[in-house]
């Protein structure tokens, strides 16, 4: 963008709930203004997550040691809401996404198992997308 304007996309991966949650996980004493400013919305919608995220037991709040602050625990034992993730633990998402941001040239390298498959064959392997996509096609075969 030449002009400088910051693009927002029209969606993320991530729920605004998810958000505030690992902004919590990373640092527990983190000021609710901070985790609005991070997170793009306003220090009421994040109040309204925390209380959203403690009815749940996602997350407990407790008064800081100074007395003033508040310090948030969370429960990664906690599992999903939605039926398509349920029986998982919040922990994995965490551990995830809380860790620090790879930068530079390190890689992951493949993934462990015999399941590793290259790019060039990733969408045309039996089951994958592109045989997904053609058994839904009438009139198309692989």
């Amino acid at each position: 963008m030449a002009d400088g304007a910051r693009h927002h996309p029209s969606w993320t991966f991530l729920t605004n709930h998810a958000r505030v949650l690992l902004m919590l996980a990373r640092d527990p004493g983190v000021r609710l203004r901070d985790v609005a400013a991070d997170c793009g919305v306003t220090e009421r919608t994040v109040q309204a997550i925390v209380a959203d995220l403690e009815a749940g037991g996602y997350v407990t709040r407790r008064r800081g040691s100074d007395g003033r602050r508040n310090r948030y625990e969370i429960n990664a034992k906690a599992q999903f809401r939605h039926p398509a993730e349920a029986g998982h633990e919040i922990a994995g998402l965490l551990e995830l996404l809380s860790a620090p941001a790879r930068t530079g040239d390190a890689s992951p390298g493949p993934p462990p198992g015999p399941e590793r498959r290259t790019p060039a064959s990733a969408g045309t392997a039996p089951g994958g997308p592109d045989a997904r996509r053609a058994a839904r096609r009438p009139g198309t075969e692989e």
